[in-house]
This record gives C-alpha cells, structure tokens and sequence, in this order.
C-alpha cells in the first residue's frame, strides 16, 4: 500500500510527497552493497597483483604494533567504505546513493529539505547497529510500522526517503522567448537565500494545487523580479521561476 506524507513549507504550503517502500529501500540497499563487494574485491586483486610483483625476501614476521596498525588502517578502510559510502554520498548527492537513483527514490529531512552532513552522519551511524541487528531485520520491521515508513537511522536523523519527483525541466514558448537574456547577470543581485527559495520553488512546484502554486509564485516572484537584469513582464510568476531555475541558476 503506497503511503504519502504531507509537509509545511516556510511559506505555509503543503507538499505531498510520496513515501518510498519498503522493497524498494532495500532492494537500493542490495545495489549499493553490490558495488561496495565490487570495489572490495577489485581493491583485493590490485593488491594481490601489486603483492606478487613485489622483490622476493625473508619472511618477517610482524611486531605486534605493526600488526595492529594494519588491523586498524584495515578496520577503518572497511568502515569508509561499508558506512562512510552512504554517509558521503547522500550528503553531497541530494540524498541519492546509485542504488536509490537506480530506484527513483532520496533521502530528505523533515519538512522536505536536503539532506545535510549532519543528518547523513546521523542516519548512517545507526546504520552501523541496523545491520548488526540481523541484517536489517529490525529496520524492516520498524519501517513496516513507522507510519512514515522511517527506520531506526530515520528516526534518529529525522529523516524520510521519497519517490523522487524532480521538477520537470520545462520552458513554455514565452521563456524560451527569454533564453537569449538567460545568464548569471540576471541573478547578480539576488541574495542566496533567494537563489535557495526559487530552486525549491522549481523542485516542489508539481507537488501543489494550481491555486497554491499561483500564491507562493507570486510572492517568491514579487521580491525578485525589481532585482533582476532583464524586464521579464512578458512571463507569468511560474514562468519566471522556473525558468531562472533551470537557466540562470545552473
């Protein structure tokens, strides 16, 4: 059964954002572990390879502080690599490792922001007790009953994964009558907070009622156009946004 969640914006606007399943978060689980083995194993083989072709010489055996060294250097490669992945990646991916872009889904903090280091951190080192915990086992069960479909890592974090629905990358006749004046100048004198608030205008516009959509455009639309570098009253407030969105704020 598919379950949605509703989130307030700043701008008192409700999105609705449809809640990931449980077989496709794990079955994203299985492809990022699946490239994980992989560069397990190639990282192996150089090794090997790189051991084989090294000069013979007398078998030495290790001192015991050598050997713990190599224990730790070990245990931390295989944690950057199991754990520090994910952590890594959906921070600096917008939530999305290649298996959830595999499966269409993303990881977002409540209220449907990005994802930040921090709540990446979080998530990911609870992680570290869910997969103890019988494989994921209590993750699933936790999942099943959360009415967010959150696991143990989302709880924590305050977190959801959401069938990625990114804004679609449109122009009507009128913008892309604009293209031509389409630059970084025309942005020169927005702040960033007002550059941050029409990409998210952009990437949750198809998430709201035509009446909703005309409100916030309009207000997001009323501060910034006396700031930019072209008179652009030929394009309504929606027009506007996105197409700032997809142009001059690449």
């Amino acid at each position: 059964m598919e379950r949605t969640v509703d989130v307030a914006t700043g701008e008192s606007v409700a999105f609705t954002y449809e809640l990931a399943g449980l077989g496709s978060r794990f079955f994203a689980v299985f492809v990022d572990l699946a490239i994980q083995i992989g560069v397990l194993v190639l990282v192996v083989l150089v090794l090997l390879w790189l051991a084989g072709g090294a000069p013979a010489s007398p078998a030495q055996p290790l001192s015991k502080f050598a050997g713990a060294v190599l224990d730790g250097i070990v245990t931390a490669a295989l944690f950057l690599l199991f754990f520090g992945y994910f952590i890594v990646l959906e921070w600096r991916f917008e939530g999305r490792t290649p298996g959830k872009r595999l499966l269409g889904i993303r990881v977002v903090r409540d209220g449907g922001f990005p994802l930040d280091f921090m709540a990446s951190l979080v998530r990911n080192s609870v992680r570290i007790v869910e997969a103890a915990l019988g494989f994921y086992a209590v993750s699933a069960v936790c999942t099943l009953l959360s009415p967010q479909n959150r696991r143990l890592g989302d709880m924590a974090a305050g977190t959801i994964v959401v069938r990625d629905r990114r804004f679609e990358r449109y122009h009507t006749t009128a913008a892309q009558e604009a293209g031509s004046a389409g630059s970084a100048a025309l942005v020169h004198d927005l702040s960033g907070a007002e550059r941050e608030l029409i990409r998210r205008y952009a990437d949750r516009r198809a998430g709201l009622r035509a009446e909703a959509r005309a409100a916030v455009a309009g207000r997001i639309a009323a501060a910034v156009r006396p700031k930019l570098g072209a008179n652009f009253g030929h394009l309504s407030d929606d027009d506007l946004l996105v197409h700032l969105a997809t142009t001059a704020l690449d």
